[in-house]
């Protein structure tokens, strides 16, 4: 799945071999193989502090490779590639390809799901529903029923909280009963330390919803 998405990104295709056939990447195997004697093979002494320091390195060889003459065919690597392949390909992609995993999350009824061990905001209207994932270095997104709902900052906060004030709209009256009152009432009933509890929770929190799922946790 991630390779399809690299290609369509950079707008080709990949054809792959098929299984137990070496033959259908003969030219692959066999360009690693020349590769592999005549640059590798040339870098396993020297150490690289980074990459591109091992990049320098790796360029003269690498143009070494393409310009030496074929040993049965006219011209080079380079001359072949200069000649046939170039004028074909296609411009880069105006972005960078953006490497994302795909995950799951369950909004609970602080309206909050848990991705990475940060809580992301989505709309009050999806409490208990199953959300699928899009992470990638900068952005969590989040989508139901492959519709994409919400977009978010990434954070790499633990236990921390990312919210979007449009999610905070209560336009479903079956969600309103979930209120901290309600919640501290509730605390009360177990004994009056629990209600203290919650209500210290409740009240160091940006938003009070934010401490519904640490005071359902008091409550066992």
């Amino acid at each position: 799945m991630r390779v399809c998405i690299l290609a369509e990104h950079f707008g080709t295709a990949i054809l792959s071999a098929g299984p137990k056939e070496p033959r259908d990447k003969a030219k692959v195997e066999g360009g690693a193989l020349i590769a592999g004697r005549q640059i590798l093979a040339v870098l396993l002494d020297p150490r690289f502090c980074s990459v591109g320091e091992l990049n320098q390195s790796i360029r003269p060889l690498a143009d070494k490779l393409n310009a030496k003459p074929f040993q049965r065919l006219e011209g080079s690597r380079k001359s072949w590639f200069d000649s046939k392949e170039k004028d074909k390909l296609l411009p880069l992609p105006a972005q960078p390809f953006e490497f994302a995993t795909w995950s799951q999350a369950k909004v609970n009824i602080d309206y909050h799901g848990a991705v990475d061990n940060h809580f992301y905001s989505a709309s009050y209207s999806l409490i208990h529903r199953q959300l699928d994932v899009r992470l990638t270095e900068q952005t969590v997104e989040l989508f139901y029923d492959s519709q994409r709902l919400a977009a978010h900052p990434r954070s790499r906060l633990p236990g921390k909280f990312t919210t979007l004030d449009e999610h905070r709209l209560k336009s479903h009256q079956r969600y309103l009963e979930w209120t901290p009152s309600r919640i501290v009432e509730w605390a009360r009933k177990i004994g009056p330390q629990c209600g203290q509890v919650v209500e210290c929770i409740l009240a160091h929190k940006p938003h009070p919803e934010m401490g519904f799922r640490s005071c359902l946790g008091a409550f066992g």
